[in-house]
């Protein structure tokens, strides 16, 4: 039993190191691409924001592929008439396929109600 637990264990932070460094290494793309200089992860810019570019591009299936040739190849029209240029090619498809990834996993945080205080009652009698 003991054995399985921690087998389970090792299997789980595994997974979770290899998603951290995956996760650290798009992070390290998008800075030294130069891609923060247009994109924001929650704020239009130049560009959209990272999670606008998820939200869009949710639930399509071909979505990973479009990204990777939009961001090797650069385009316009998406989203405004400002043109987004090319990757420089000393950047892999590899990376770009890392990135392009990271991009489409990009979720808004749920925002938190503020809890209203129900102040009493000061009237008098």
């Amino acid at each position: 039993m003991k054995v399985r637990y921690l087998l389970a264990m090792t299997v789980a932070l595994s997974v979770s190191v290899s998603a951290i460094a995956a996760d650290n290494k798009a992070q390290t793309l998008f800075k030294e691409g130069n891609c923060n200089n247009c994109h924001n992860l929650t704020d239009t810019t130049v560009g959209p924001s990272l999670i606008e570019i998820a939200d869009k591009y949710r639930g399509d299936s071909g979505a990973q592929e479009k990204l990777e040739k939009k961001v090797r190849n650069g385009g316009s029209g998406s989203w405004g008439v400002i043109p987004m240029p090319g990757t420089r090619q000393s950047i892999s498809d590899e990376d770009i396929k890392i990135l392009v990834a990271w991009i489409l996993e990009q979720k808004a945080k749920p925002k938190v109600e503020e809890k209203t205080v129900a102040k009493p009652d000061k009237k008098t009698k």
